[in-house]
């Protein structure tokens, strides 16, 4: 450990080079000077220190993740009985992830927060970890919060759960050039795991051993509020910050006015603080094309802003715009956290969010039998939104032989963009009245899933031959090109009332519980980010059993000696030319019609029930699934 005075001189030596970069001039219009001034590390006597590598260096450059390790430890160091180091999962390559819990009275794990009714807001950086502003923002922010700096009285009403990288083995592809179409730091991470996988489009899949570990985290503290700082990529623009706050469209319990609430207070603090925000992801409908529009439906619940909406909690997405310095979009999220933990401080702040929270649960647990949008689009009609940007021509390449776009800094202008922001709902589905049983065969990883995801579900006891469901067969099936190390499917199809035998060992679902807006996005087949639709179940979709030419030839004789009425419809079927012309497809006509015909190809095995296939009411103590253990502090 230091000697204090020689560690009160290196606080000030970084804390002015901090500040001369957060002053120093900019590309985009000058801000305003962010809440409590510059950075300014903890001067507790004998304290161990928390400057950054990025404050040291005049944001020049992040730390690697050893220093993550470091200022875990140091938090908790700094502030006993504040701050507890929690260590939550193990990476692919054996390193540790890390968050920092911090309150005012000491309620540092997820037990005591519940027995409290404690509000938990969670923000976490590095997701993507060449973006890592949320990293060193975070760090700031949280010493900030700890030293009454920011937002007084925030920790007393709410706990905040830091974890300063999430995609920590990506984080350590350390390298220069990394991201060429954003300022700094000068050497950074890369955008995905060891394992190659993107964590922001594994919400729901839950692949990665670092999104399993991170659902776990989610499910012990459940927060109200989940950030997710980001940079984003794109067209240079002078807006610095997006921030998307979802819900954003109806929600059980009203939850989505409370997000819209919430993203108000949060652009008109932003914009007092001298930023340019945007309540939207900047992204053109046509890359390069501002005058092609920008639209606001929402993502699927693979991205983290819509998974926490599924889970009937307010998701924000934060994007710096990655063509501002590293040391601006620091203080874009130093900004936004203080704007975000002001809103928790102030009167029934944290509360009222915990209350809409809850009554989304309530209102989710009663879902049966209701519509449910599952996804949305913008609709036709769009009106022009003052987009501030920069002057820019199109010139002929003579590199790709398109067109590229230049864009000239140093004329800014306000581009009259479309914004497409009247959402509709796209798919809607009806919730089951009981909710789904997955047969035995598929009941282990299906039961994994739902686990990780909090899903309650009950194993069945006894088998229910005969059972009336309602059951999905797909009409048509496309298989995609690979994503995110799996084969995702295409389905066209219905669900259509059956009895199909239920195995001892398969799962009931239901749908009445908190959670029903995450089972029907994971089992609903056609939703995007279902089970289904990443290709778990893509065996279901093969035909395993065949038929010879030379013997379906003399079953088809049979068929047709033996019923008129299909001596009726393959006529039919000939008049259509390129039926007739194709003999596979004729043969084919035949055998599905045939007593040998495997009645499970293209049958989805999940199935919609209007009751449940249990001998009695299940008991909670049957139910398994729920909130996972807490994790502990290291």
């Amino acid at each position: 450990m230091s000697h204090p005075r020689a560690a009160l001189l290196h606080h000030t030596a970084a804390l002015g080079i901090a500040l001369a970069a957060l002053l120093a001039p900019r590309q985009a219009p000058a801000r305003g000077a962010p809440a409590g001034g510059g950075p300014a590390p903890s001067a507790r006597p004998g304290a161990p220190s928390l400057v950054t590598e990025a404050e040291r260096t005049g944001f020049r450059r992040t730390g690697r993740y050893a220093e993550v390790e470091r200022l875990c430890r140091a938090f908790e160091e700094a502030y006993p009985g504040r701050a507890r180091c929690i260590r939550f999962g193990t990476t692919p390559e054996g390193r540790p992830m890390l968050a920092i819990a911090a309150s005012d009275d000491g309620t540092l794990d997820p037990a005591a927060a519940r027995a409290k009714r404690r509000p938990v807001i969670l923000f976490q950086g590095g997701i993507h970890a060449g973006e890592i502003d949320g990293k060193d923002g975070g760090f700031w922010a949280l010493r900030e919060l700890l030293d009454g700096a920011m937002a007084p009285g925030a920790l007393a009403a709410a706990t905040a759960v830091f974890v300063p990288v999430f995609n920590v083995d990506g984080h350590e592809r350390f390298r220069r050039n990394q991201r060429p179409n954003q300022r700094g730091p000068e050497e950074m991470g890369f955008r995905v795991t060891a394992q190659n996988l993107n964590l922001n489009r594994d919400y729901m899949k839950a692949e990665a051993p670092e999104m399993r570990a991170m659902l776990a985290l989610l499910d012990a503290w459940d927060p109200v509020v989940q950030v997710d700082l980001h940079t984003t990529d794109g067209a240079k623009f002078q807006h610095d910050i997006a921030v998307v706050v979802e819900p954003s469209v109806p929600h059980p319990g009203g939850l989505d006015a409370v997000a819209r609430a919430l993203s108000g207070e949060l652009q008109a603090r932003l914009t007092a603080l001298g930023h340019l925000p945007l309540p939207f992801y900047p992204a053109f409908r046509e890359d390069d094309d501002p005058s092609s529009g920008i639209s606001t439906e929402p993502g699927p619940p693979r991205f983290s802003q819509s998974y926490s909406a599924a889970r009937n909690r307010i998701g924000v997405l934060v994007e710096t715009h990655s063509w501002a310095t590293h040391a601006e979009r620091v203080r874009a999220v130093h900004d936004l956290l203080a704007a975000l933990f002001e809103r928790v401080s102030s009167g029934s702040g944290a509360g009222a969010l915990q209350a809409a929270a809850e009554r989304a649960d309530a209102a989710s647990a009663r879902l049966a039998g209701a519509p449910f949008a599952l996804t949305h689009r913008a609709g036709p009609v769009s009106r022009i939104f003052p987009f501030r940007g920069f002057a820019y021509e199109k010139r002929a390449s003579e590199i790709s032989g398109g067109t590229w776009t230049r864009y000239d800094e140093s004329r800014p202008e306000v581009w009259r963009v479309p914004l497409f922001d009247r959402i509709q709902p796209d798919l809607t589905v009806t919730a089951p009245e009981a909710g789904y049983v997955i047969p035995a065969a598929y009941a282990a990883w299906v039961a994994d899933k739902l686990r990780l995801h909090g899903v309650r579900y009950q194993v069945l006891p006894a088998a229910r031959p005969g059972f009336a469901v309602e059951a999905f067969r797909a009409d048509t099936v496309t298989f995609e090109r690979s994503f995110e190390g799996r084969t995702p499917v295409e389905l066209q199809g219905a669900f259509r009332p059956e009895r199909q035998d239920l195995p001892a060992g398969s799962l009931f679902v239901p749908i009445a519980q908190p959670r029903a807006p995450v089972v029907l996005h994971l089992l609903e087949p056609l939703a995007p980010d279902s089970l289904v639709a990443w290709g778990f179940f893509n065996a279901s979709f093969e035909r395993k059993e065949y038929m010879e030419a030379y013997v379906a030839e003399e079953e088809a004789r049979r068929m047709l000696a033996a019923d008129p009425a299909l001596r009726s419809e393959f006529d039919a079927r000939l008049r259509d030319p390129a039926f007739a012309k194709d003999a596979k497809a004729r043969l084919d006509f035949f055998y599905k019609r045939h007593p040998s015909w495997d009645e499970r190809v293209n049958l989805v095995p999940v199935f919609r029930v209007a009751a449940p296939p249990l001998p009695g009411p299940p008991s909670a103590g049957a139910m398994r699934g729920g909130p996972s253990p807490a994790a502990a502090p290291s």
